[in-house]
């Protein structure tokens, strides 16, 4: 990889710059040069591409030129655009039986009473309705690291509020989605305790979403309304009584060595590069195999960011019933993109251009990277509980904190998240670790990310030495050392479900 152009595929006609490429600078075929300043991350042509005719990247077209290009030319949103192509699905061609390990992995995890495995300890405070945000958050408040100190085993007290809950169809999408979403939160293993925080006359009623999601209340979950209470006041003092009197259980507990089968893993990338699709999410990918063959459950979401690559993953379901599923989800999101008059190609954002990806075809075909190449197991619709081990799809947005609100509420209990462009997250009550594609990143931005890929297109590195680092760091990380984003504080902001349907 240390070259100042790489090609990642022997059909590609087109090669990645490893650093900024000035005008001159010598393509390998030794009879054309570059034209024109070209920046890292960026693609240049290696052989002249005629106008309509297919580039390709990965081996993979992500997209047709619209002019002649020429070799050595800047190829980016100048002259490639996106066209329609037929995609061959070949349904489970590419399965395969998963190679476990004869002996598993460990971390320490926190065992609950019912056999679900944490990663961290915490007690939350959880929302019907925006209306009860701020008695939420003041519940929340009261608990200090002061307040906390007697109590060292409990990570903290979270409040994830978010804006919905009323004027939307109680039987609708939307009311399904959320009512998922705050469930899976409540039942979620890296909670010790819940409270359930209403208004008392909103559209999501807490009696229905019980019945929905087959919540019962005991001295662990707990719920109440504003109205009833009797104003925010005495509502946040009740708050406060009933986690006082859940954090002394809450601190019961001790980490043991369980096996890794116990972990379920989101993946997700953000302000994407370049770079993403060459080394933090291949390396990831690697992470992703050896926890599949260790027992454990790795999640790919964002279905807009596999749009163009999902032929890739239909190759790999365990049967065509799976296949067909993600299939579908595709199709659902081609429907609501057009009843929103917007379309999928919105995606990649001016940030992942300004870092080298021109079209949603090339940042799904380097986004998938993250999902390893083992079987696919299952896919799920928004944060639905994932019941299958193994490599598994969840359908969700390409918008970060919707996307893993998801995930974590379907029962990730660890997340990894790489970047290019630096971004900055967190999710309670899952830890997130951070990696960087490019040592640049690091370098500028090391006080929020945790790993660095860029070794990788330095040539310090492999693939797979990074991804043995990736998958040592998920242990340690399950096993409670902190991530640069739980040290910062970051993860009640970053609750967000997705909201679709109209808002009445």
């Amino acid at each position: 990889m240390a070259t100042s152009l790489i090609r990642l595929h022997a059909s590609d006609n087109v090669l990645i710059a490893a650093s900024q490429l000035l005008p001159g600078a010598p393509l390998p075929d030794g009879a054309h040069k570059v034209k024109g300043l070209v920046p890292p991350g960026h693609k240049v042509a290696a052989s002249a591409i005629a106008r309509s005719a297919a580039v390709r990247r990965y081996g993979q077209i992500i997209g047709f030129a619209s002019r002649d290009i020429a070799a050595g030319e800047h190829v980016h949103v100048h002259n490639l655009e996106m066209a329609d192509f037929a995609r061959d699905y070949a349904f489970c061609a590419d399965a395969k039986a998963v190679d476990y390990v004869a002996e598993p992995a460990t971390f320490r995890g926190i065992v609950r009473p019912d056999g679900r495995v944490a990663t961290r300890n915490y007690i939350g405070i959880l929302t019907t309705v925006n209306c009860s945000a701020t008695v939420a958050e003041g519940i929340a408040r009261h608990f200090t690291v002061e307040r906390l100190r007697d109590y060292p085993n409990v990570d903290g007290v979270v409040s994830l509020t978010h804006g919905m809950g009323c004027c939307m169809d109680t039987q609708g999408e939307g009311m399904r989605m959320l009512q998922r979403t705050v469930a899976g939160y409540a039942r979620h293993a890296n909670f010790a305790g819940i409270l359930i925080v209403g208004l008392g006359c909103e559209a999501n009623q807490i009696e229905s979403l019980t019945q929905a999601q087959s919540l019962k209340e005991n001295s662990a979950l707990q719920m109440f309304t504003i109205q009833d209470t009797g104003g925010t006041s005495k509502t946040i003092a009740k708050g406060v009584a009933a986690v006082q009197g859940m954090l002394p259980v809450a601190n019961r507990v001790a980490r043991e060595a369980v096996p890794a089968s116990h972990l379920v893993l989101g993946l997700e990338c953000g302000g994407s590069d370049g770079y993403s699709g060459i080394t933090a999410n291949p390396a990831l990918g690697a992470a992703v195999d050896s926890l599949v063959r260790h027992g454990g459950t790795a999640v790919l979401g964002e279905t807009p960011e596999v749009y163009g690559a999902e032929h890739l993953l239909t190759r790999r379901a365990v049967s065509r019933e799976v296949g067909e599923k993600l299939i579908e989800r595709i199709r659902w999101w081609e429907d609501y993109t057009a009843r929103n008059k917007g379309e999928m190609n919105n995606n990649p954002t001016p940030g992942n251009k300004a870092g080298g990806l021109t079209t949603i075809l090339e940042k799904s075909l380097g986004a998938v990277a993250k999902g390893g190449t083992m079987p696919l197991a299952a896919v799920y619709e928004y944060a639905e509980p994932i019941d299958r081990k193994g490599f598994v799809f969840m359908d969700t947005p390409g918008y970060d904190p919707v996307s893993i609100t998801g995930m974590v509420a379907g029962s990730c209990n660890i997340v990894c998240f790489t970047t290019g462009r630096g971004s900055a997250y967190g999710c309670s009550p899952a830890p997130s670790l951070k990696l960087a594609t490019n040592t640049a990143l690091w370098t500028r931005q090391e006080e929020d990310i945790d790993i660095n890929c860029g070794g990788i297109i330095d040539g310090k590195e492999t693939v797979e030495q990074a991804g043995r680092r990736i998958f040592e760091a998920i242990l340690r990380t399950a096993s409670g050392e902190k991530t640069k984003s739980e040290l910062h504080g970051y993860g009640q902001n970053e609750f967000v479900p997705w909201q679709v349907g109209a808002v009445m």
